[in-house]
């Protein structure tokens, strides 16, 4: 008997730029007693439905954009005779989905290594039980991810989590309704040590792998002064200090390493914070721009943004400050019209945005936007084939249509266009070079170069903004370009790099412990199912 976990995908380009973190984090909540599992990850290869036999187990972690091929792998495992448990954002969103179309046996719901270990106990004594609740664990039972079983030549950048939830309300996210307003944090020494394990296997590029990495800002300390809320105030300067003490001792590591994070706009008010993150090599950070005018923010729940010339200044501070941008934009709002593709990408080059991208609105489940579509869906139905509208994610990728809600003055293959327009001009070679000069010698500006048009083609060419031919073009084009790429981000394993020495053990590390000598499940303590 096997364990496998499967990351499906059906783009499959043989290097990744980044580690799909779960597929390790659950590698190491797999209780002993089962065995080191098997790891697939299908951005790299496709699974070899052979190499599944009966009574294996099988987990598939899907969420919406992989949840056809997902569900498509499901079937195949069962049909071997395995058994087969989905998890994941979607799953967890829709759990008789995973029944009905993946043939599952069981269901993960939420956070929960409760949940994955009992389901693994379960199937093993072939009584699995239908739903496993997980809930929102605490950050300090955060578990280490278990990097010893990763092929570490196909990642170009590993990934940590250091923070769960976001308190923001953006309309077209569900991170605040699945994961909570509630910031979970990580503690900082197991962030540290996890880290340091992958600088030892070579890795100096790091992904911080947060909902929003600046949980508490400027603002949220001073509506709470207002307010004379002592207890709030309290407990938002706790984990203001938690993130600096963590990014204190980011500094410390070697000086090779490189951090990339997502944050909202409004860090770019806060100095102090992007001092901090600059020190501790945090050298890059998505950061969800989504409209470049008043009335496309307020359509998205994002009014706290700043907007055309205070936005570009905005963007600015960031660069001042040492943190680099990737700007994230959304088209298709129904207050964008023609000339907003082409202020978009003139404001994301004035702003000097080291990368971007541009994305076209999909509501996504659990999201405000999906709801509201879906409510208006259930008075006149739209059906592809014989699959709502509503449930986009069940269409063939080759039928599927590009936009789902309709735009009250432009087509879907209008958006399409100029959102494929916007990336050609803003990822020109003479744009990208530009860009480069923000590194600090010709082979980085050679591996910037590279890093831009892949992650043009992986992003956009292969995205549904663009079409079927050019999809399969660029999937050959993104193949050949990982391949160069990975050569750039390769570093010297540092085996001999030691961590700090801590006080005490960390609560992840002795749940880990806990966890691989195979606890009953009565006893085993709470531990994390990531979401993606």
């Amino acid at each position: 008997m096997s364990v496998h976990l499967i990351n499906p995908s059906d783009n499959s380009f043989g290097t990744a730029v980044i580690t799909p973190r779960w597929l390790f984090v659950l590698a190491a909540a797999t209780p002993q007693i089962a065995g080191d599992p098997i790891l697939v990850d299908e951005s790299l290869e496709q699974v070899v439905p052979e190499s599944i036999l009966p009574g294996d187990i099988v987990g598939i972690s899907v969420h919406t954009g992989n949840a056809l091929r997902g569900y498509e792998v499901g079937r195949i495992a069962r049909a071997r005779g395995a058994w087969v448990v989905y998890g994941g954002i979607h799953a967890t969103l829709f759990p008789e989905e995973a029944f009905e179309r993946g043939e599952a046996h069981a269901v993960v719901k939420g956070d929960g290594d409760i949940a994955w270990g009992n389901a693994v106990v379960d199937c093993l004594a072939g009584t699995p039980e239908r739903i496993y609740e997980g809930g929102r664990i605490e950050g300090n039972q955060f578990l280490a991810a278990r990097w010893d079983l990763m092929a570490a030549d196909k990642y170009m950048w590993a990934s940590v989590q250091t923070i769960r939830g976001c308190p923001k309300h953006c309309s077209f996210c569900s991170v605040w309704r699945t994961d909570g307003q509630q910031p979970r944090q990580r503690q900082f020494q197991s962030v540290v040590d996890e880290i340091i394990d992958l600088r030892r296997l070579g890795f100096r590029f790091i992904a911080l792998a947060d909902d929003n990495f600046y949980p508490v800002t400027l603002t949220d300390l001073r509506l709470a002064r207002e307010q004379n809320n002592t207890a709030k105030v309290e407990e938002l300067t706790a984990i203001r200090k938690e993130r600096f003490q963590l990014m204190e001792e980011l500094a410390k590591l070697p000086k090779d390493m490189v951090f990339f994070t997502q944050i909202t706009m409004e860090a770019g008010e806060d100095g102090e914070y992007l001092d901090a993150m600059r020190k501790a090599n945090i050298k890059g950070a998505l950061v969800g721009v989504e409209a470049v005018t008043p009335e496309g923010l307020k359509a998205v729940f994002k009014d706290f943004n700043y907007s055309g010339e205070a936005l570009a200044k905005q963007l600015q501070t960031f660069k001042k400050h040492g943190v680099h941008v990737l700007g994230s934009f959304i088209f298709g709002l129904p207050t964008d019209k023609p000339a907003t593709f082409d202020a978009t990408v003139a404001m994301a080059l004035k702003a000097g945005v080291t990368f971007a991208q541009f994305v076209m609105m999909t509501p996504f489940p659990g999201t405000v936007d999906f709801a509201r579509w879906e409510k208006e869906q259930a008075k006149n139905p739209t059906l592809v084939g014989d699959v709502p509208i509503t449930r986009y994610w069940l269409i063939p990728t080759a039928v599927r249509p590009k936009m789902f809600t309709p735009h009250p003055s432009m087509s879907s293959d209008e958006i399409r266009e100029r959102t494929q327009k916007v990336w050609d001009r803003f990822y020109n070679w003479s744009a990208i070079w530009q860009r480069s000069a923000c590194t600090p010698n010709l082979k980085s500006r050679i591996a910037f170069m590279f890093l831009s048009k892949l992650y043009r083609q992986m992003y956009a060419g292969t995205g549904i903004s663009t079409d079927s031919a050019r999809r399969k073009k660029s999937k050959s084009w993104a193949r050949w370009t990982a391949r160069q790429c990975k050569k750039l981000f390769q570093a010297r394993p540092m085996p001999e790099l030691q961590s700090p020495v801590w006080a005490l053990p960390s609560t992840a590390a002795l749940l880990r412990t806990a966890l691989v000598a195979g606890m009953p499940k009565e006893v085993t303590p709470f531990v994390v199912l990531p979401r993606d």
